[in-house]
């Protein structure tokens, strides 16, 4: 399995480059918005885990893939991209641990995300 980057800093330098001269205020605004928005759609992966709903889960997942790669969190995209495969190849059997591995790259980029913006 390839190594994907926690934050790749291309991304960071493309996010910055749209508003160069503001000090990162539009860096640290995206950033805020995708920390309070992750925890909320790892929430939705649980609670659709739970109720065995393929499409919420799905949904969620697709949606952490997206702002993952947005703001270049390439390891948790990456394994967003895997559960949003597996649920829609094979269902929701086995994927309980890998909404693990995701909690724990989320909290990889959280604190590399909290890094960049601090300074």
């Amino acid at each position: 399995m390839p190594e994907f980057l926690v934050i790749d800093p291309q991304a960071i330098e493309n996010l910055r480059s749209l508003n160069p001269d503001d000090n990162d205020k539009f860096l640290s605004e995206i950033a805020g918005i995708f920390l309070e928005d992750t925890p909320l759609r790892i929430a939705e992966l649980d609670h659709s885990l739970l109720a065995g709903d393929l499409a919420k889960f799905t949904r969620a997942a697709h949606s952490i893939k997206g702002s993952s790669a947005n703001l270049g969190a390439m390891a948790l995209r990456a394994v967003a991209e895997r559960l949003e495969h597996q649920v829609r190849t094979e269902g929701m059997v086995g994927v309980a641990a890998a909404v693990e591995g995701l909690k724990s790259e989320f909290a990889r980029a959280q604190t590399e995300l909290l890094k960049l913006i601090a300074k």
